[in-house]
């Protein structure tokens, strides 16, 4: 926990206005919550908080890259990550994370880690589905590729649209092929 100490930002001494704060994070920092599915990482955090009188504005955003494995092929590669998020923090009887965006501290709070919403912007920037790029473009050649084709229920060229007017249709069902066109 003392590496994420870093992310602590004391903001009873900061005038009210607008704050800006630059960190960059590596493989170190998700070591600190668990998170293996990055082989390696670089990103770059902007933090920007506006202190009002009675609440706190903080935007953050994150770009960069982290190199993970395809789910494809399982070929390594450097997917780009850029992402935003923007909470709010309050002021009330005690802490309190339980709403969405808004994070409220006691009144006698004199800092705020916000490691865990640095952490979470960058784990929901990643895409969903992982491709690697030379799968999109047809550049990457790779064993995996060339079984998948291989094992593919379809020849070149051929569809499943291809496949079914080819057949040779039951006359039970062209007659009731005719009711839904009958219309």
């Amino acid at each position: 926990m003392k590496d994420l100490k870093v992310f602590t930002i004391q903001f009873v001494g900061l005038k009210q206005g607008e704050h800006k704060f630059q960190y960059e994070v590596d493989d170190r920092f998700f070591q600190h919550f668990g998170y293996d599915d990055f082989n390696a990482i670089a990103i770059d955090v902007q933090v920007e908080l506006i202190k009002k009188s009675t609440l706190m504005e903080f935007v953050i955003k994150t770009t960069g890259h982290a190199n993970v494995n395809c789910d494809l092929t399982n070929e390594a590669f450097d997917a780009p990550l850029d992402g935003e998020y923007m909470f709010v923090v309050k002021f009330g009887e005690e802490y309190n994370d339980e709403i969405e965006d808004i994070i409220i501290l006691p009144h006698g709070a004199y800092e705020i880690n916000i490691a865990q919403q640095i952490y979470e912007t960058i784990v929901l920037s990643m895409p969903n589905k992982r491709v690697h790029p030379g799968v999109k473009d047809g550049t990457l050649e790779s064993e995996v590729l060339e079984k998948l084709e291989e094992y593919s229920l379809h020849g070149e060229g051929e569809t499943d649209i291809d496949n079914e007017e080819n057949k040779e249709i039951d006359p039970r069902w062209a007659e009731l092929k005719k009711l839904l066109t009958d219309k």
